[in-house]
């Protein structure tokens, strides 16, 4: 069954109540302030068309941070309702709560169209799905959009238990449908050769995203701390790399189950004595033992690079290295260079990746750069998830 979309939604006159993913990062000193808007950029123009085609009101929900079910005015969406007002050009309405009396009061008002409820983890019962929180907010609109991908990983009140009170009255926002599309691009016939590229810390994390892919693609890449592991697992010295023993015994299942010779590892690396210390060259495989790796060498980028410009579609997820430091940035720059050179259809899948993608400055050269980390490898390794599938079949 596909997405309803706002596209295809009559929203003339009526009350909309949207879930968005303003879960933005603040600065550390007051007053706090936004560090990356690209969250709230995103969800911009879903708030412009619900306007352009004529709702009356839009009562905006989105969590911050984890307040823990209690109020903790660190997470409070003040900064998030001043940049909207600022980008939107009109007047958001923060509430004190997101089921405040004066909520119900505030949208009998008539020249009062956009309406931000304070940070929804406020209350114990978002995370819970507490069904009397999802009917309270429910009652203030007609409509319910879901344009959160970032949160349908989550069976939570506000993006799950809300379903309940909307049958046939829920809709994708624009973010939501291009996330889907795009991911769900990838899962059904996607054009080959299909080259993953999987970086990060730990095996364990991305066990089942590794899995699908080996069943997926033509060629699954291997850097950052994600490649020891697997070059201890074929007996290669990696010095003081990332590499815990469980992540080991993963690595060694994953090799044996790769038949077709897919997985490919890094054949040099940048190394340091020290966390972020002075780079050392590191020419061959094995690293020594009184150094760890902190980045794929030329010979692997070379290599990677090689594959990435044969792709006709491909996924990355995870960066090479500690690219935050410019001496172990070339790894994930090069990755990021090669891709965006490409033609290929190409979708970057959260986390790290994305504020790697931003960082090297070419993230329009991407198809498609997903604003959920764990929403979209999730996705990925089930073809579903909760709040997308409340929105297409109710609870």
């Amino acid at each position: 069954m596909q997405l309803k979309s706002i596209q295809d939604a009559d929203i003339k006159g009526k009350k909309v109540i949207a879930r968005f993913d303003f879960n933005v990062p603040l600065s550390k000193t007051e007053p706090r302030t936004i560090t990356d808007t690209s969250r709230i950029d995103e969800a911009i123009p879903t708030i412009r068309l619900l306007l352009e085609k004529g709702a009356s009101k839009i009562v905006m929900i989105s969590h911050l941070g984890r307040p823990d079910g209690k109020v903790d005015m660190k997470y409070t969406l003040e900064p998030v309702a001043e940049y909207l007002a600022q980008k939107l050009g009109a007047d958001v309405i923060l509430s004190e709560s997101a089921i405040d009396n004066g909520v119900k009061n505030l949208l009998q008002l008539p020249e009062t169209k956009l309406v931000l409820l304070e940070n929804i983890r406020f209350l114990p019962g978002e995370e819970k799905n507490d069904m009397e929180l999802a009917e309270k907010i429910s009652s203030y609109g007609d409509i319910y959009v879901n344009d959160a991908f970032g949160a349908a990983h989550r069976k939570h009140a506000s993006t799950y238990g809300i379903n309940s009170f909307f049958k046939n009255r829920a809709y994708a926002g624009l973010l939501m449908k291009k996330e889907i599309d795009s991911l769900g691009a990838l899962l059904e016939k996607p054009a080959k050769p299909f080259v993953a590229v999987i970086g990060g810390a730990k095996v364990s994390d991305k066990i089942k995203t590794i899995e699908k892919m080996l069943v997926l693609v033509d060629t699954l890449l291997i850097g950052g701390a994600m490649a020891y592991p697997f070059l201890k697992a074929k007996g290669v010295t990696v010095g003081k790399s990332l590499c815990s023993d469980e992540d080991v015994a993963l690595a060694k299942q994953l090799l044996q189950a790769d038949r077709g010779g897919k997985i490919q590892l890094p054949k040099d690396h940048v190394t340091s004595l020290e966390f972020g210390g002075a780079p050392i060259s590191c020419p061959g495989n094995n690293i020594p033992a009184d150094q760890m790796g902190l980045d794929i060498g030329p010979l692997t980028i070379k290599a990677y690079s090689d594959h990435l410009k044969t792709a006709k579609t491909v996924f990355w997820n995870g960066p090479m290295g500690l690219f935050e430091n410019k001496d172990f940035a070339k790894g994930t720059m090069s990755i990021a260079d090669t891709i965006s050179e490409t033609t290929c259809f190409s979708v970057v899948g959260g986390g790290d990746s994305v504020a790697a993608v931003q960082q090297s400055g070419k993230a329009d050269k991407f198809s498609h750069v997903s604003t959920g980390g764990g929403a979209s490898l999730e996705y990925i390794e089930r073809g579903e998830l909760p709040g997308v599938q409340a929105l297409k079949y109710g609870v």
